[in-house]
């Protein structure tokens, strides 16, 4: 079986500058897999290529084997991969139950707006149904976040509702950015529920390996645009090229 998600020589470069430079990544059925590295490791510009944002200099990106490398990021979408980004994106003033309604029509559940107990199922999975009617430029930063995971799995309601549908491949760029620490821990849980009950693919970015400990499946270290690393968490951590790469600086 192909894996979900197969990078081979994936590079971009902005004129002499190499920003990612032959990143070589498989990503299985069901996997969690971190990228951790500094600010300017290339981590963003990875995400970015992975979702067509930015067409790569070099190499290709398949998703469940086929080439989407020329594909721009809504056909991505439809193909079944989520994306989320550093900066949250809702529209506040917009409840949270309409943001799931509207993600659910442009996936093709036309009637969805008249579907409130599958609205409601969308937010249950991610801890947000008591906010359902309540503007989402009131949510906290965390509820923003798990908004836009809601958003995310909102395909279901257009696949007749199951689990296991929507998105294949879950991309998270730093969900945790700018959440304050006492919402961290159900952040995360809702993460990892997605991850390990839905058996949900995901490809996380994040510079925190404490939030990863319990989460990644694999780690996948970046360094000057180029993958320094992978293995489980604690073998990346033991791993001295890794030391030697990071003295002075934090994953």
């Amino acid at each position: 079986m192909a894996p979900v998600l197969e990078l081979s020589g994936l590079s971009w470069s902005v004129g002499a500058a190499t920003i990612v430079d032959g990143v070589e990544l498989a990503v299985t059925e069901g996997e969690f897999v971190a990228v951790i590295g500094p600010n300017g490791a290339g981590k963003t510009s990875l995400f970015n290529l992975v979702s067509g944002i930015t067409r790569p200099t070099a190499g290709t990106v398949r998703l469940d084997g086929a080439d989407i490398t020329g594909l721009p990021p809504h056909r991505r979408a439809r193909r079944g991969l989520g994306r989320t980004f550093q900066s949250s994106s809702v529209f506040p003033t917009m409840t949270v139950a309409e943001h799931v309604a509207l993600a659910a029509r442009a996936a093709g559940a036309k009637r969805i707006a008249e579907d409130g107990e599958g609205v409601r199922g969308v937010l249950e999975r991610v801890r947000l149904a008591r906010r359902a009617g309540d503007l989402a430029g009131g949510l906290s930063h965390g509820d923003k976040r798990k908004l836009e995971l809601a958003v995310l799995l909102a395909p279901t309601l257009a696949q007749g509702g199951s689990s296991p549908a929507g998105p294949r491949l879950m991309l998270l760029d730093e969900p945790m950015a700018g959440v304050a620490a006492e919402e961290v821990g159900e952040l995360t849980d809702v993460i990892r529920t997605l991850h390990r009950t839905e058996g949900r693919t995901v490809l996380m970015v994040e510079h925190h390996m404490d939030i990863l400990l319990g989460l990644a499946d694999r780690v996948a270290v970046m360094h000057h645009g180029t993958l320094l690393a992978t293995g489980t968490p604690d073998a990346v951590m033991a791993d001295p090229t890794v030391q030697e790469a990071y003295v002075g600086e934090e994953l």
